[in-house]
């Protein structure tokens, strides 16, 4: 057998945290105009915690995806980001929230190279012809830079929101440090690293090539990754949004040595490196485009090739400033939001319902969700935002919630029924119009 899918496992259903109910009940009076909308918010904005969430005994928490049971880390900050503004004087929704950040770093510890985890030791695998260095916690190990950064981003903004220190106990720094010393590892994949990984699917986006080393990458100080965040293969090693995310995370990882655990060695350290990653973006990852001018690539290898696309995956392109490396009004940002939603961008379509970015990890012309709900979070304009918000309530096929991918002629095509991070994307998006006084 070669892919392990486990029967669907209902989660136990939360009681919602009072913080939560009161975002629902602020719905109901703002949201009254739109009963679509309102349907659609009520649905997806604690989608998470009545699906996918389970706080286990140890006082951590383990969320999956969706219709996969297992835990990604980016997936599952992803799908908890958008509950954090609510947590300050709400004990119980801390209490889910302090429990992932603890799992995250528990895991960690134990590969820092996996990206999904099971609930135990139980030996689960997405797929059981993986050559790679495997552990029966581990659900898939495929190395994405931005699982890391999840990680630090969701112990930050739980930080910088609720001022509680409790999690950075003795395993955090640990894991930070393990995170640190990956991060310099990778900057010298061929030279140092242990890491490998193939897979015998007959799909070559499931595998690294070069016997599981991946394509030859040239020094750039930019840290390689195997794997997107769609989970394909990279073509070039260097993937831009994600070394971005790199560059944000190691500035949040700075205030925690410096703030948290009065460490100036590993302060001064971190600022080495994320000097390092941040010259590489700037002097590899931008290609001067000759319709759009200068742009950030997706992918480089250092030798002076590119990969030119965005995928709908976070990080990507689109998600420059949602992430926090540049604001939205940078000029190379605006630049490369032009080219991404151009059909210069190979995964970007336009149909008869609908127009935006899809993935090489779903079927041509079918457009994320995901997609379509960061260009309405990143969007200056409110008249993009309500676009957005407008295309999104017209193409969730009439079930009541977002998906992974639809066909752009046809919206009842769609991949993943449950998919939690979508519904979570698209209630942050409805939320801060919401907030915003444009709906």
């Amino acid at each position: 057998m070669e892919q392990f899918r486990l029967p669907q496992i209902p989660m136990p259903k939360l009681e919602l945290p009072q913080s939560i109910q009161d975002v629902l009940q602020e719905a109901d009076e703002k949201l009254a105009h739109r009963p679509k909308l309102l349907k659609l918010f009520k649905n997806t904005f604690p989608n998470t915690l009545e699906t996918t969430t389970k706080l286990l005994d140890d006082g951590t928490t383990f969320v999956i995806t969706g219709d996969i049971p297992a835990m990604w880390l980016r997936d599952s900050v992803e799908q908890v980001v958008h509950y954090i503004p609510f947590a300050k004087n709400d004990p119980a929704l801390q209490r889910i929230l302090s429990g992932l950040i603890k799992r995250h770093f528990q895991y960690i510890l134990i590969d820092p190279y996996a990206n999904a985890f099971n609930e135990s030791a139980n030996d689960w695998h997405w797929n059981t012809t993986d050559e790679t260095d495997m552990s029966p916690w581990v659900w898939e190990r495929k190395f994405e830079i931005d699982s890391l950064c999840f990680s630090v981003r969701l112990a930050y903004l739980y930080w910088k929101e609720t001022g509680l220190t409790d999690v950075f106990d003795a395993n955090f720094k640990k894991a930070l440090l393990t995170i640190v010393e990956l991060f310099k590892t990778e900057q010298h994949h061929f030279e140092k690293s242990p890491y490998r990984f193939t897979r015998n699917n007959g799909i070559p986006t499931d595998s690294l090539r070069n016997k599981g080393l991946g394509m030859p990458v040239n020094y750039t100080g930019m840290i390689w990754s195997g794997f997107r965040s769609s989970d394909d293969a990279c073509d070039f090693h260097y993937n831009i949004p994600g070394n971005m995310f790199a560059v944000v995370a190691l500035r949040q990882m700075q205030e925690f040595a410096e703030w948290i655990f009065r460490d100036m060695k590993l302060l001064a350290e971190l600022k080495e490196l994320e000097a390092e990653v941040d010259h590489g973006i700037q002097l590899y990852g931008i290609y001067r485009h000759p319709e759009f001018g200068p742009i950030y690539a997706y992918e480089t290898d250092g030798y002076g090739n590119y990969c030119l696309m965005d995928d709908a995956g976070t990080p990507g392109l689109m998600s420059i400033p949602y992430l926090g490396y540049v604001s939205a009004d940078d000029p190379i940002y605006q630049n490369t939001r032009r080219f991404a939603l151009s059909k210069e961008n190979p995964f970007y379509y336009e149909g008869k319902v609908a127009k935006g970015i899809g993935s090489p990890h779903t079927p041509p012309n079918y457009i994320w969700h995901m997609a379509l709900s960061m260009q309405g979070i990143t969007a200056e304009t409110p008249e993009e935002k309500l676009q957005m918000i407008d295309m999104l309530e017209a193409t969730d096929a009439d079930t009541g919630f977002m998906h992974e991918g639809f066909h752009a002629d046809n919206p009842h095509e769609f991949t993943r029924k449950w998919f939690a991070w979508s519904n979570s994307l698209f209630s942050q998006l409805v939320y801060q119009a919401m907030k915003a006084g444009i709906l």
